[in-house]
């Protein structure tokens, strides 16, 4: 069985994902006329560069929605990565808390398909490194006939990030994804007060035709007012900080 699973969502987009480790991790592949987009590069179990060569001959420009293990483990077999600057010192000098032997204990639990024959957790190391591009919010990347704007969505990790295209494709990476396991907010490093304006910033963005997790299940079926409706309601009750717990909506969960 190949580690990867690749799920076309249309001609030009491709799902990447490691189906295989509990952690259900998903990168994206998009492509225009001139130049494709890695969104994350998933856990560096197997090698996603190869998986990307395969299915495209256009540069590649990877983009990390934010720098947590699980997002950048293949980041060393590029030549380019672009993050937030406010994550930039993460991708550096390290995660907090998370060093190469605590990483390699995560990569290695619950497994539910066989390795890649040449993946040796004993070599793995945790990618630290400078990143050659800034991803700002606003920013709009040009990939020829199809343009991918950055959206800042912080909480999760201070320069989270999602995207969304001109198909009206919506890659909210980290800061939405299917109630499976919950949306982590309950970190030092995190914010719930962040992570919720930015649910309230995905819910507003016009044009939305389709979701797309980066962990769990592929597409997300929730609305843009069950998204208000959630905000609303966290912000009412004063569930919006540290310590709260779990809280449960149809398609999703937070954990503060």
């Amino acid at each position: 069985m190949e580690w990867f699973t690749l799920e076309r969502l249309d001609q030009q987009t491709v799902a990447i994902s490691e189906y295989g480790h509990w952690e259900k991790v998903r990168s994206f592949l998009l492509m225009g006329q001139k130049e494709a987009l890695l969104i994350d590069t998933g856990l560096g179990i197997g090698s996603i560069k190869d998986v990307v060569e395969g299915l495209t001959d256009l540069p590649i420009r990877v983009v990390l929605t934010h720098v947590h293990w699980d997002h950048i483990g293949g980041v060393g077999e590029f030549d380019n990565c672009n993050v937030h600057p406010l994550d930039q010192e993460w991708l550096e000098q390290g995660i907090p808390v998370w060093d190469t032997v605590s990483v390699r204990k995560e990569l290695m639990r619950e497994l539910s398909q066989p390795l890649p024959a040449d993946f040796d957790i004993s070599r793995f190391e945790l990618f630290k490194g400078c990143p050659t591009g800034h991803l700002l919010d606003s920013m709009e990347i040009d990939l020829g006939g199809r343009k991918v704007c950055v959206i800042h969505t912080p909480g999760h990790s201070p320069g989270h990030v999602s995207f969304i295209d001109t198909n009206g494709y919506l890659f909210p990476g980290d800061c939405l994804y299917s109630s499976e396991t919950p949306i982590y907010g309950n970190y030092p490093s995190t914010s719930p007060q962040d992570l919720v304006r930015s649910l309230e910033k995905l819910a507003n963005l016009p044009g939305i035709q389709r979701i797309f997790g980066s962990h769990n299940q592929l597409e997300i079926w929730v609305s843009s007012q069950e998204l208000r409706d959630s905000v609303t309601y966290l912000r009412e009750n004063d569930l919006v900080r540290h310590g709260t717990g779990l809280h449960q909506f149809r398609a999703f969960r937070l954990l503060f």
